[in-house]
């Protein structure tokens, strides 16, 4: 397998790292979360100039790290699509001119691809086929992974994605941005079944339910009027019962999904990907129903489950091994389906 340099810049992680047959060799990440906290979110354009701030210095810090020169990197890589246009540019800027410098072939990576990849940094023996359940601020998809650049979709949220959904509660709750973390620490004080709440369920129009799209609006709208109907009743608001019940409603909704999915489609490893795979509740849930069902399933090391570079190594590094390279003409794109992957690529 090559030796790649990745660069990772969709949206609020300026993030750099060195990847060789599957392994990890250096893995820079400049987070943006406290610059952005104020916000209350990412502000893309204070995105894009704090990329142009920290991307050289990551480079170097990564080629440092791995102890690795050019001549010994085979190809360069960066995040493509989707994204934060600004933020895009920097990155797919410098792995342009990187390539250009040092002679190298160039691979531009859908960053959904990333995620699904990710599994290899704890399981590099991983083989296709295989369901990707991606869980993170922007997407929430049930997708069979049958080749390196073919993909189908057999399921996703009609609304709110799950990470969405976690920095709305969180937002609603006064509880800070990122919400995802600060809701997990703050459940494991609270009691799952102080409220019941809606997991959501998709209408079919000849009735019945979709067995794997997913719904958080509801959810949200529900914990909404919870918190408005507490409030009514008294001034303290029991947070980590309300964070506890939450957080358990879409780890049992993911779970049921993703499991009904890989058991109709003959599917025996189910591999979590996106920042909602550190959960720990969606953790202790899947692990517990795919053993019940002899189904395996997979999360990449926590430091790895958020933004960063080593994921967009190893989708780049699957490419390049299929003999893909990506034209130095390649533009960015704020939005592109997976199914559309292999327009990146010449071969």
């Amino acid at each position: 397998m090559a030796t790649v340099l990745a660069i990772e810049t969709s949206c609020d992680e300026t993030a750099v790292a060195i990847v060789k047959n599957r392994q990890v060799c250096s893995s820079v990440v400049a987070s943006q979360i406290l610059i952005h906290q104020r916000y209350g979110g990412v502000v893309p354009e204070v995105a894009s100039r704090q990329h142009l701030e920290t991307i050289n210095p990551a480079i170097a810090q990564a080629l440092s790290e791995a102890k690795l020169g050019w001549k010994e990197i085979d190809a360069i890589a960066a995040t493509c699509a989707p994204g934060l246009v600004g933020a895009l540019l920097v990155g797919t800027t410098a792995a342009k001119t990187l390539a250009m410098v040092h002679n190298k072939p160039f691979l531009g990576v859908h960053h959904l691809e990333g995620h699904i990849y990710a599994t290899y940094l704890s399981e590099p023996t991983l083989e296709l086929p295989f369901l990707s359940l991606l869980v993170s601020g922007g997407h929430t998809s049930l997708i069979h992974v049958k080749k390196c650049g073919e993909y189908e979709t057999l399921g996703q949220t009609r609304d709110d994605a799950a990470g969405e959904a976690f920095d709305k509660v969180a937002r609603l709750l006064q509880l800070g941005y990122p919400g995802g973390p600060i809701i997990d620490k703050l459940a494991q004080e609270g009691n799952t079944k102080a409220f019941a709440l809606p997991e959501g369920k998709i209408s079919l129009p000849n009735g019945g339910f979709h067995p794997y799209d997913a719904s958080f609006s509801g959810l949200k709208t529900a914990v909404l009027r919870l918190v408005q109907k507490l409030e009514v009743k008294s001034n303290t608001l029991p947070v980590a019962d309300i964070a506890a019940s939450f957080q358990d409603t879409v780890a049992r909704a993911l779970t049921k999904r993703a499991i009904a999915c890989a058991l109709d489609y003959g599917l025996e490893t189910i591999a979590v990907g996106g920042g909602v795979a550190a959960n720990s509740a969606l953790r202790i849930h899947l692990q517990t129903a795919a053993s019940s069902h002899n189904l395996r399933v997979l999360f990449p090391p926590l430091k790895f489950c958020t933004d960063n570079a080593a994921m967009i190594g190893c989708a780049a590094a699957e490419h390049f091994h299929q003999g893909h390279t990506s034209p130095l003409n390649l533009s960015v794109h704020s939005r592109l389906t997976l199914n559309r992957v292999m327009e990146l690529y010449q071969h």
